[in-house]
């Protein structure tokens, strides 16, 4: 689809001043921060939204892009606050910046997306690992948390294989390393890992290895690095250290070639001694960079680090991320931030993965199954099973599904049943959702749609229950505790049902959703 706009406004903004943009009357934008899908769509009606995305990632992606129904779009090659209220954007950077408005010609967000696609963001024409697509995810941290070690691991193992669920990239989260900064397997929890990843080798998983940019300043590889230039200095010169959630530390420049390099090396070294398949890329956030002590080098700003670590990447096509600025195209699986195990955190999974395909991110995850909160799963705590259910379903014919509390020891039998139900479904589904993986990675496209998106003009802006996989598959899952119905908006077409159904579209049609059924919806 050709998206040809008209250049309305593309000066630059002086420190202090700010752009506005009206609202027309129906129209609905989008875009800018991914954790935000819920509160989307603005409209002339939205009072007082706003961000910041020169301070903050909102623990997800971000980009300096808005996009509305109507074919509008807003972009900025700088990071920028803004603001949703009185039926006006406001747009306002931190000096001389190009801000960029326009409308495409089509007039659709599709039109929108797909102008601004082009201009910024072009795909790589690549996709990450294709197992990340065509089997389910493991992660090992709901299980293992802050102890992770070769035996519990073995053991995570052998249960997804014993339980009847197929093998598929295996993620060692936080604490398989010796500190942070020390990528090296703690010797005193992993006996063995070359036999350990082989093993898990032969089972049929791939194996990745959580990482983050911080390195502990009492460590070997920062005083052996520090010098030469490796970490973002304060003040004074020297290494600032940066509070994260696992206390105080140096924070890689990886602007920096020693940097890159020494990254570089202790990655490839894991690839290399061990078998390691790829890496989860953690902690990118904009506000690690903020601090009024750090000096980031000449001509730079926060974002800058975050764009550069999510470039590292491209180095290994088994890789996730959590948040990145401005990487739309890029052959990288990336994640929504951690959910709570609560209904009001399922019905974010939807809008925010759609969010995050309007900011040019093709390839997401939604999350881990039940969520991925570590407080959500308390000893002696019952799990919600009707919830993890609903939850296995929403990612079943996502672009990619991922589990992390293992099912069979928070499910009794019927419920478990389900859940490898919903697995079954995907393996069905897997070879169509890895071929629209690579059909996204050229077209530039997101693998999951919004239905206003890949159906616009039919007043879907609002709809955040349902979404598209490429333009064959509309999946309406049941996200509501204890429903046993739930309406489906289908638009023009014949519409073949998981029950075996046909309907013809436009159409509002109400279906049965008993916990054994996800409802979705094939083209015909």
């Amino acid at each position: 689809m050709a998206a040809v706009a008209i250049c309305l406004y593309a000066n630059p903004l002086s420190a202090g001043e700010v752009l506005k943009i009206s609202i027309l009357p129906e129209e609905s934008w989008f875009g800018a921060v991914v954790s935000c899908g819920l509160d989307m769509p603005w409209t002339g009606s939205t009072k007082g939204f706003s961000r910041d995305l020169r301070k903050d990632s909102y623990t997800n992606q971000t980009s300096p892009m808005l996009l509305s129904d109507k074919g509008r779009w807003i972009w900025c090659d700088d990071p920028f606050a803004f603001t949703v209220d009185g039926g006006e954007i406001s747009i306002e950077t931190s000096g001389s910046a190009s801000a960029e408005t326009g409308t495409a010609k089509c007039g659709t967000l599709r039109a929108a997306y797909l102008f601004c696609m082009e201009a910024h963001f072009r795909p790589e024409g690549k996709i990450p690992d294709p197992m990340l697509f065509s089997a389910p995810q493991y992660n090992t941290w709901i299980e293992l948390n802050y102890h992770q070690n070769q035996k519990d691991l073995m053991s995570y193992a052998e249960g997804i294989r014993n339980n009847g669920f197929p093998p598929g990239v295996l993620m060692i989260d936080d604490t398989w390393q010796t500190n942070y900064g020390v990528w090296t397997f703690d010797a005193s929890a992993f006996h063995d890992p070359k036999s350990m990843m082989d093993s898990l080798h032969k089972m049929g998983f791939k194996v990745s290895l959580w990482i983050c940019p911080f390195v502990s300043m009492d460590s070997r590889p920062y005083r052996a690095i520090a010098p030469k230039g490796a970490f973002l200095p304060g003040a004074d010169g020297s290494p600032e250290p940066v509070a994260w959630w696992n206390g105080k530390s140096a924070v890689l420049d990886l602007t920096s070639p020693v940097a890159v390099d020494w990254l570089r090396g202790e990655l490839d070294r894991l690839v290399r001694d061990f078998g390691v398949d790829g890496f989860k890329f953690d902690a990118s956030d904009v506000h690690f960079y903020t601090g009024e002590g750090m000096r980031l080098p000449a001509g730079t700003v926060p974002v800058d680090q975050c764009a550069a670590y999510a470039a590292f990447g491209k180095w290994y096509s088994l890789n996730e991320y959590r948040a990145c600025w401005k990487n739309g195209g890029r052959a990288l699986a990336q994640r929504l931030n951690d959910k709570s195990c609560t209904w009001r955190d399922l019905t974010q999974l939807i809008p925010d993965m759609a969010a995050a395909g309007l900011l040019g991110h093709l390839f997401v995850c939604p999350d881990m199954i039940g969520g991925g909160l570590l407080g959500s799963f308390k000893p002696g705590v019952p799990v919600d099973q009707e919830l993890f259910v609903r939850s296995a379903q929403v990612h079943a014919l996502s672009p990619m599904m991922q589990f992390s509390v293992a099912p069979w020891r928070v499910l009794d039998k019927e419920h478990l049943v389900l859940v490898k139900a919903a697995v079954d479904l995907r393996q069905k589904f897997a070879p169509r959702i890895l071929a629209l993986a690579d059909e996204c990675s050229k077209s530039g496209e997101p693998m999951l749609r919004s239905m206003e998106y890949a159906f616009p003009g039919n007043g879907y802006s609002a709809v955040k229950d349902q979404f598209v996989m490429g333009d064959f598959l509309i999946v309406a899952p049941q996200i509501e505790k204890g429903a046993e119905c739930r309406e489906v908006r289908l638009p023009a077409g014949r519409w073949l049902a998981d029950d075996g159904e046909v309907f013809t579209g436009p159409a509002r049609i109400t279906v049965k959703t008993p916990l054994s059924r996800l409802p979705h919806f094939i083209a015909q």
